[in-house]
């Protein structure tokens, strides 16, 4: 056996064969794959096989799609057949708004370049007879996906993975890992057979490898033990049922071709043809997750006992859809771990904490996207970073405050939201509240509708008693998108509070940190007392992170980042001052983000609420521009409330962060709502505050900012300050403008605004695709941000957005549509000499 190899993937099912494939394809020449048992011997052997397009993820649509692509050519490649019946799938509608959540999907797939075709109810009867369609309201048809013999392809992806020079060794486990500052030592033990169980021998190897990568499948919590790290997969039972041969499919097979893979959403399954007769997939309600501490040593390629009557609903709806198959008898069934994640998308890059170690962990869709997962991890490994932004895949999405209960449970209900209507206003109830600020209590008294982002419960927005947030969900103007406007006006007109405290907060001081920081970011660092907004590169040159610092002294910051990324920014910023440290001096670095409560309050009359409960020698002025200009930071009191206050406003107006002890802050809000009554203020939620923003064309990070898009390609050059040398600034530069963000008004449909998903169109010619969409209070019309060709970017340009299969005209328009000059955020009450 080999003892040093430039990379080893642990697990040999279909995602860990894929990843060392694709990691000699791009020329790493020393790739090792190792597997604890045989082959496919995990999830892989018993998976159904299906290669469905349909997914909501932009980055997971692309994953697919290289997956489908791929599989047909692998049998040129290598010789074996990896069992592709390329059928298509029928995704069937019974409601008026699942077919708006297959337009609003053929949107994302259109934007990826997926073929697709809508059908009517008779379309699909004329097509495929043996369907009952009588009480369907239509389907989407995908010509291209359809199943794959998951053995064959694995066989197929190791067999071309060993043509490329990846060694493959069977029957070794791994027991534990140690970084030894350039390279891991992995320590491995011998498996052997005895009783029918694999169990460890005496025999030992150690591997030194440079980098390693995990797919364990369900195996995920024993290599987060052994890594002591939190991966949040944990497998979750899925059972299929092979009938007998149906009379009336062998009859219509023997003049017709294959049916697709059928979907019925609404009845929460899948059905394929299988020798004559039919595999019912369901996904029911109650299916329980399973080793949640780890995976049995007795546990190898086994299965669970059937619960029929877990699946009856389902059961009875297939006979319902193909009423031919009730006389059919069952011939086989199988019920098997499939391993999932809290929202139901692989755990996908660089482990947390940890440098080389990647993993590629919680696939519930693993034979669909093992193809595509080797791709795109290899670039990131062997190139730096992938052709398309990975962050929503990132490992690190999660937290160290989730558990094995919290991840257990949301996996659950992960599992039974398969075929769930996939509203782009979704809110999954599982484990929650729990992650509360202290004012939460109050919020939801006065109507909070609360989201969740990154376990913390954030309003979304407030609506009266007796409002039913789940009821008022919707591919088109919801039952709250009225809330949400009169929440919007109240800051353009008046005054509202934003609940921001799930904000990420750092502080990094220390004789380096200055110096740091200026490599670290592409603006110039604020003077003490100021703030700006920048942005840190990955080593590609893309937006990696955006950062709000304030200098709180000469070198003392405190950062503000992205709520929804703490994790995902903290591992970034931590391993970068590792990497620095020695060479700039001492920096120290302290996650403050539970320390500190947030409250923006915002509108032309924010400052006369901050003026009645201030506490200064001279309140009148204390808020002035000549005391308190804009983009500055000030220690103030408001009541007996300490506050660090940053006089920015996401939302484009006047207004105030209040960074405050998070002890203090239902003392704070009490506060801040009494002086705020006498002026009309308004509790605001998250949706308000996004319209908002993209009336000032304020990018968001995970929207606009991405790893797939350079600051300047985000049309942001005064943050970028190109007289100093920065991480990424090289590759920056190299990469030019390939497209460009710009903002658009939209004459939509009078019902609908964009979710931040459609495609954009020059005259019949798709040219990009929105990151953000929605309504704009200023406007009067639908408002998105995108991306397009830099000839098409500039004000005034005709352009077209798709939205229900219709084309609405768009128009780019300047930068900063509402209030361009900033005359409202630099307002000033007093005389600049007052």
């Amino acid at each position: 056996m080999k003892t040093h190899v430039k990379a080893l993937v642990v697990g040999g099912g279909a995602v860990g064969t894929s990843i060392a494939y694709h990691l000699a394809r791009a020329g790493w020449d020393d790739v090792m794959l190792l597997e604890r048992d045989e082959l496919t011997s995990g999830s892989t052997w018993h998976a159904a096989g299906l290669l469905p397009y349909f997914n909501m993820s932009y980055a997971t649509t692309h994953i697919h799609d290289h997956s489908i692509k791929f599989y047909k050519t692998l049998e040129e490649e290598t010789g074996l057949n990896a069992g592709f019946s390329v059928v298509g799938n029928l995704r069937m509608a019974q409601s008026d708004a699942r077919m708006d959540e297959y337009m609003l999907y053929a949107t994302t797939a259109e934007t990826c370049g997926v073929p697709y075709e809508f059908l009517t109810p008779a379309q699909v009867k004329d097509r495929y007879p043996l369907v009952r369609t009588e009480d369907l309201k239509g389907a989407i048809y995908h010509p291209t996906d359809g199943y794959i013999n998951p053995a064959d392809v694995t066989m197929a992806m190791a067999k071309g993975a060993r043509q490329r020079g990846v060694v493959i060794e069977r029957k070794w486990q791994v027991d534990a890992y140690q970084w030894t500052g350039d390279h891991w030592d992995v320590t491995l033990t011998k498996m052997v057979e005895k009783g029918g169980n694999l169990v460890p021998s005496d025999e030992q190897q150690i591997i030194h490898a440079e980098h390693v990568v995990t797919a364990t499948g369900n195996h995920a919590q024993r290599t987060a033990q052994l890594l002591g790290i939190k991966i949040p997969a944990i497998p979750v039972e899925h059972q299929y049922i092979v009938t007998e041969p149906d009379p009336a499919l062998v009859e219509w097979r023997k003049s017709n071709p294959e049916h697709p893979v059928l979907r019925d959403a609404d009845a929460k399954w899948y059905v394929r043809e299988e020798r004559g007769g039919w595999i019912l997939g369901p996904y029911e309600k109650n299916a329980p997750a399973r080793f949640e501490y780890g995976v049995p040593d007795s546990f190898r390629a086994d299965l669970f006992p059937l619960d029929l009557e877990r699946i009856e609903e389902e059961y009875m709806s297939m006979i319902h859809r193909i009423p031919s198959s009730e006389e059919v008898g069952l011939k086989d069934d199988f019920n098997g771990p499939i391993c999932y994640t809290p929202d139901g998308n692989p755990l996908l890059g660089p482990a947390p904490g940890l440098q080389n170690m990647w993993l590629a962990e919680g696939f519930s869709f693993g034979i669909t996207a093992a193809g595509g997962t080797g791709h795109y991890l290899a670039q990131l490994m062997v190139e730096g970073e992938a052709e398309i932004d990975m962050a929503s895949l990132d490992p690190k999405r999660y937290g160290t405050w989730m558990t094995t209960e919290y991840a257990a449970r949301k996996n659950e209900e992960a599992y039974d939201h398969v075929y769930v209507l996939h509203h782009p206003d979704e809110e999954r109830p599982a484990c929650r509240p729990l992650r509360t600020s202290p004012a939460y209590d109050r919020q939801k008294a006065r109507g909070a509708q609360f989201g969740q982002v990154n376990g913390w419960e954030r309003p979304n927005y407030f609506a009266p008693d007796g409002f039913n947030d789940h009821d008022s969900r919707s591919f088109r103007r919801g039952g709250w998108w009225q809330h949400a406007v009169d929440e919007a006006k109240a800051i353009r007109e008046g005054v509202g509070l934003i609940d921001a405290t799930a904000f990420t907060k750092h502080r990094i001081n220390g004789p380096g940190a200055t110096a740091f920081l200026d490599w670290f970011t592409t603006n110039k660092l604020p003077r003490v007392g100021r703030i700006n907004l920048t942005y840190a590169l990955t080593g590609a040159g893309t937006t990696r992170t955006e950062y709000t610092i304030v200098r709180i002294a000469e070198d003392d910051y405190y950062l503000v980042s992205a709520g929804a990324w703490h994790a995902y920014d903290q591992d970034y910023l931590f391993k970068a001052i590792a990497e620095k440290e020695p060479e700039l001096g001492r920096i120290n670095a302290q996650d403050v983000t539970t320390q500190w409560g947030v409250f923006a309050i915002a509108g032309p009359k924010s400052r006369d609420v901050l003026k009645a409960v201030i506490k200064d020698a001279n309140p009148d002025t204390a808020l002035s521009n000549k005391r308190f200009p804009w983009l500055s930071y000030r220690e103030i009191e408001l009541g007996m409330c300490p506050v660090r206050a940053i006089r920015v406003a996401y939302t484009g107006e006047l207004g105030w962060e209040l960074h405050h002890p998070i002890e203090m802050q239902t003392y704070l809000f009490d506060l801040l709502e009494k002086a705020g009554a006498d002026h009309g203020m308004k509790l605001v939620g998250a949706r308000a505050q996004n319209w908002l923003r993209q009336e000032k064309s304020y990018r968001a990070f995970g929207t606009e900012l991405g790893r797939d898009a350079t600051p300047l390609e985000a049309d942001l050059p005064r943050f970028v300050d190109l007289s100093k040398e920065f991480h990424g600034k090289a590759s920056m530069e190299a990469l030019g403008i390939r497209s460009k963000c710009v903002t658009l008004l939209i004459d939509g449909p009078a019902d609908a605004d964009p979710w931040g998903r459609e495609a954009i169109y020059n005259g019949d010619e798709k040219i990009g695709r929105l990151t953000s969409g929605g309504y704009s209070v200023a406007f009067g019309k639908s408002i998105g941000m995108g991306y397009v060709p830099p000839d098409l970017a500039s004000a005034g340009t005709k352009l077209k957005v798709r939205m229900f299969r219709e084309l609405w005209d768009a128009e780019v328009v300047e930068d900063s549509p509402y209030d361009p000059s900033n005359a409202t955020i630099r307002v000033d009450d007093i005389p600049m000499d007052g």
